[in-house]
């Protein structure tokens, strides 16, 4: 049974809270750190898929972000929704940079575009110049938790296969999920309503979040509202970003996915393909920790993958 009693709250207001400062902060990174080099990096390819979406660019690497549908009401094929949708038919062979100016957009599918783009010149970055975090591939950022059994834990997100360890270890635990339809059968036991999300995350003693919340703006919300101490990872193939503006916000580990097959793996995404169809194939999973490392750049090729 659960060991803390929720009260009723809200998260912050967004008044207090610099939504979309850690894309913001993530992008002028990536700007500093390849200079003019991005004038020359043009789009490629989009693929929009029913799970993923997918951005490469002219030097072969490619990026992908969740695909949030349910944040797509409105996406109709309708003249009067041209305002919200990507400009199709007209995006390949532009500057990556004309994505980018859509990185806090107000409509979801350009944003999803424009993280898939972030995430691909973040994936150019390591290749360039390594990471300067302890990397681990073919990991997950849940590994790196050692959860006590007298701990806390809250999961933001339906993440499956977390919320079934927790449950077959009799761990104590709280799911925060926006659509309490995505949880089945014994899974909703542990389900809280948003009401009482506050006075969750902030006893929480590790925090498991789906990197969706960067999509959907939640996330500062609820990094600014963790208590000190607290263990974070931020989970996802949304997140497979240069990790240094969630790391400043308290993350401790951040999951993402490395790309190796740009267009294999786009093709599968094109073809509603999930992360069952490409990892180990076409992409690796990897995680980067706030520990860092000055005597040593950790690069792809320094591990078995």
């Amino acid at each position: 049974c659960c060991k803390i009693f929720i009260k009723f709250n809200y998260l912050h207001s967004r008044k207090e809270i610099a939504v979309g400062q850690i894309l913001n902060d993530t992008l002028s990174q990536i700007y500093e750190n390849l200079g003019d080099e991005i004038k020359n990096l043009n789009v490629q390819r989009v693929v929009v898929g029913l799970f993923f979406t997918g951005v490469k660019l002219s030097n072969g690497v490619c990026g992908v972000s969740y695909t949030p549908l349910k944040s797509f009401p409105q996406a109709v094929c309708c003249p009067s929704q041209a305002a919200i949708m990507p400009k199709s038919g007209n995006i390949c062979g532009k500057n990556v940079k004309t994505l980018l100016k859509d990185i806090t957009s107000d409509s979801p599918l350009k944003k999803t575009i424009a993280v898939a783009a972030l995430n691909a010149l973040s994936q150019t970055c390591y290749e360039r110049s390594g990471s300067l975090y302890a990397t681990k591939f073919k990991a997950d950022p849940f590994d790196e938790l050692a959860i006590k059994r007298s701990s806390f834990s809250v999961i933001v997100g339906a993440l499956v296969p977390y919320i079934k360890f927790m449950m077959k270890n009799s761990l104590d635990f709280r799911i925060l999920e926006l659509d309490k339809s995505a949880l089945k059968g014994d899974e909703l036991k542990y389900f809280i309503p948003q009401g009482c999300a506050s006075d969750a995350i902030r006893a929480a003693d590790n925090l498991i979040i789906t990197g969706v919340t960067l999509l959907n703006d939640t996330l500062e919300d609820i990094l600014s509202l963790k208590k000190s101490g607290a263990e974070v990872i931020v989970v996802g193939p949304t997140v497979s970003m240069s990790p240094k503006a969630l790391f400043d916000r308290g993350v401790s580990h951040v999951g993402g996915i490395y790309t190796t097959h740009a267009d294999e793996l786009l093709d599968v995404i094109g073809q509603a393909g999930s992360g069952y169809h490409f990892f180990g194939k076409f992409a690796e999973k990897f995680v980067m920790s706030r520990e860092s490392s000055t005597s040593k750049i950790w690069k792809l090729n320094d591990q078995n993958v």
